[in-house]
């Protein structure tokens, strides 16, 4: 137990830089992004993280697979120039869960702890630890649920005789053997036989 305990201090020891990121879908519309920041910033204070990069996208839709700050945040990442990336709340931050996931995986790879302040998650703890694993569980079952779904679909689609997959191509290798003993050209076997595969 004292071993446990001294391993979370020092996880919690080695967060020192951190990312913070915001993000408003339409800027023109009274959103700010200051509040967002607002409260990424005191939370960082009262933690005593110093925040050495600030990423804002405003006006952009989190639907939006492609978001400047996000991107550059990613890079900065794999650069290891931060220690844990600090987010208001989930939506902000990720179009669907299965990018948040991928982006949580990517950051754990990296060493990189992430906080959601509206949630209250922080994969520096033991809790958000354990709330990181059961959405991963919760995603697995779900692409497990999809994968089954299509396999009754090509069942159901077999059962009703029809042919899947691409069509099948037949090839003459003794015809067009024959024609290129002849000199033919590839080109002209290809146009009399109506094969694009080649046989040696």
């Amino acid at each position: 137990m004292a071993r446990q305990i001294l391993h979370e201090e020092k996880s919690h020891a080695r967060v020192t830089r951190v990312a913070t990121y915001a993000r408003v879908s339409t800027a023109n519309n009274g959103q700010d992004p200051t509040m967002q920041t607002r409260e990424l910033d005191e939370y960082c204070e009262r933690r005593d993280w110093k925040i050495v990069g600030e990423y804002v996208d405003s006006g952009i839709s989190g639907a939006k697979d492609s978001r400047p700050e996000l991107n550059k945040l990613m890079a900065d990442a794999h650069r290891r120039r931060f220690d844990a990336v600090v987010v208001w709340r989930f939506d902000r931050f990720a179009r669907s869960v299965s990018h948040l996931l991928r982006a949580l995986e990517n950051f754990k790879a990296l060493g990189i702890e992430f906080v959601s302040l509206s949630e209250q998650v922080d994969t520096s703890t033991p809790t958000g630890k354990m709330v990181f694993t059961v959405l991963g569980a919760v995603a697995e079952l779900e692409r497990s649920l999809i994968a089954e779904r299509v396999k009754a679909g090509l069942r159901n689609a077999r059962a009703k005789g029809k042919h899947l997959g691409r069509p099948r191509v037949v090839v003459d290798a003794t015809r067009i053997g024959a024609l290129r003993a002849h000199g033919r050209s590839w080109r002209e076997i290809v146009a009399e036989t109506g094969n694009t595969q080649r046989c040696a």
